[in-house]
């Protein structure tokens, strides 16, 4: 057993008997029984409530090197009511991949809270957009639309390797960038190896992409951060910004990107840009 197994384990079984002490028997429609030593459920209890072996529940609580299932994770996670992020720390600590608790991953294009995209909007006439790890965008501001030709719910890593964008995106010059973005990716992908969405949108990419493909088994690993990146629109011209991305709490692995224009040429050609899409905007209407 690994070193972080051998201490996930004892922080595993202190967990679940937490979790179980807080459960009276009767929330449970379970009569209470008579000397308890302890408060809440007993773990044959728990184990019939979610209907796994005791000895098997016996050891989980113990510590022992065995496997568990996603599925009977999520047994164990509903008898003992646990919320969203209690159920995120028991897969973690049973060294399982999360996939969200559900029979599918929450919609990567669900509404923003108003108050993220207050601070997107806020942001303007710096382009800002809020990313989940798999780089769907999930809110932006008008400068991002502008310099991106991204729109809520698109995927950057479509758009670049896949084209799905169309005419209307612009082309991020530099390579360095392209191998960074699929780095980034793989460093978000080792929280969610196995999960099927991510599972899905890989195979997906590699299979329409082969420069994705070329890239993705180079094996390359980066974590967000401050970098170089370079936009060309067919209007103004290169636009060279420097990117600083920041984590927002209350959404775990999401992060917010703000461009800043290298120089003021870059500026101004990214104010004409915004000006231009504005006025595209106001005459199709």
């Amino acid at each position: 057993m690994s070193v972080t197994a051998t201490r996930r384990r004892p922080e595993l079984g202190a967990f679940l008997r937490s979790r179980r002490a807080r459960i009276a028997p009767a929330d449970v429609g379970m009569p209470p029984g008579f000397r308890r030593r302890t408060p809440g459920l007993r773990r044959e209890e728990v184990a019939q409530l979610a209907g796994v072996g005791v000895t098997w529940y016996t050891w989980l609580e113990q510590g022992r090197p065995i496997n568990a299932s996603a599925q009977v994770l999520d047994a164990v996670a509903r008898t003992l009511r646990l919320d969203a992020a209690e159920r995120e720390h028991l897969y973690h600590l049973a060294e399982v991949p999360y996939h969200g608790g559900a029979d599918k991953e929450p919609d990567s294009c669900a509404r923003l809270a108003p108050d993220l995209q207050a601070m997107l909007d806020a942001l303007h006439p710096l382009p800002a957009v809020l990313f989940n790890a798999r780089f769907d965008a999930l809110g932006l501001n008008e400068a991002y639309a502008a310099l991106s030709g991204a729109s809520p719910g698109r995927n950057v890593l479509r758009t670049v390797f896949c084209g799905e964008g169309g005419d209307n995106c612009p082309v991020v010059l530099n390579g360095p960038e392209r191998r960074r973005l699929v780095a980034t990716l793989r460093w978000a992908y080792g929280n969610h190896v196995g999960e099927p969405v991510w599972e899905t949108f890989i195979e997906e990419l590699t299979r329409e992409s082969a420069e994705f493909a070329l890239l993705w088994t180079n094996g390359d690993v980066t974590p967000p951060g401050p970098r170089p990146k370079i936009f060309r629109h067919a209007l103004v011209g290169e636009i060279r910004t420097r990117l600083q991305s920041l984590a927002v709490g209350g959404l775990p692995e999401a992060r917010m990107d703000v461009f800043f224009p290298e120089e003021e040429r870059h500026r101004r050609r990214l104010d004409r840009l915004i000006e231009q899409k504005a006025a595209a905007r106001r005459a199709a209407v």
